[in-house]
């Protein structure tokens, strides 16, 4: 079985190029000119598709923490009130729709609840994607896997044994696997980026990605180099806007060279095999002394 999966247009695995998500979120504040900006940062910077989260916020926002107060840009309003601002209806999904499409970029969402779930069959994304939040709740996961999209879990705050059960929740087909941290921002004492790896030799016929949360762009292309088929990083259009995870985000330069990054990564790998290459010969020709075996 090939351990690949294909996102809309795009083959995603091994052999194929790192599949780019610029997780939007919801750092778009509840503003559909800022996510319009963001998504146009993410094509500039060659990202493969955006995501952002549909929560349905009565349903997904635990009872405990509805009626908590907190600052907002729109003043000192409850945790769940919070939530409705910040949370795009019908006719704003249809105009990002839209306007991916005019802008020839993919786009999808973590959903975190089924009627999220319902909500989103309106719209045609490639795939769904559950955060590590929700790794465990395997109704929502099985009522997902009946839409026949493609799914994306997320693997932080989670153990490789409700890694396992969640995937058997599910089957193997049509699913990648992210590894992830669910720290905001996240040391990178804490990356742990050789679980890569890990997941790879656990589950060898599902493709494996990276969701990063480390300030800095570094680890994103490491991760591909040790095997990720895909990389989700946040962006947003300034790291001081309002927001929880606007600390963790990439701004639109540091993007544009986080894609440069991974694609040089690609690059340089190489195939493994050795060989002289027809640039160094010149080298070859005019330093090498002795010529032959011992």
């Amino acid at each position: 079985m090939a351990r690949e999966i294909k996102l809309g247009n795009r083959m995603v695995g091994d052999g194929h190029p790192a599949y780019v998500i610029a997780e939007v979120g919801i750092n778009h504040n509840g503003y559909l000119d800022i996510a319009k900006k963001i998504i146009d940062a993410a094509v500039h910077a060659g990202a493969d598709a955006v995501k952002f989260q549909k929560r349905t916020p009565d349903v997904a926002t635990p009872l405990e923490q509805q009626n908590q107060m907190r600052e907002t840009p729109w003043g000192y309003i409850t945790y769940l009130d919070y939530r409705h601002k910040v949370e795009f209806n019908e006719e704003q999904y249809g105009e990002i729709d839209r306007y991916c499409r005019e802008r020839k970029i993919d786009w999808m969402v973590s959903v975190w609840d089924e009627g999220s779930v319902d909500f989103m069959e309106s719209f045609d994304t490639p795939a769904y994607k559950i955060s590590s939040a929700s790794l465990t709740d395997h109704k929502l996961l099985k009522h997902v896997r009946r839409t026949g999209r493609p799914m994306i879990i997320s693997s932080g705050m989670s153990t490789m044994d409700q890694i396992r059960r969640g995937v058997d929740a599910i089957g193997e087909d049509n699913l990648m696997i992210m590894h992830c941290t669910s720290t905001y921002p996240c040391e990178p004492e804490e990356l742990n980026l050789k679980m890569i790896e890990t997941l790879r030799q656990g589950f060898p016929n599902i493709p494996i990605g990276y969701s990063g949360h480390e300030v800095g762009l570094v680890p994103s292309a490491i991760a591909v180099a040790l095997g990720a088929c895909s990389v989700e990083r946040h962006i947003t259009l300034d790291r001081a806007m309002w927001g929880s995870d606007q600390a963790a985000s990439v701004e639109p330069q540091g993007f544009e060279r986080l894609v440069k990054y991974i694609r040089v990564t690609e690059a340089a790998l190489g195939d493994g095999v050795k060989k002289v290459y027809e640039s160094e010969k010149p080298s070859l020709m005019k330093l090498r002394r002795v010529n032959g075996e011992d």
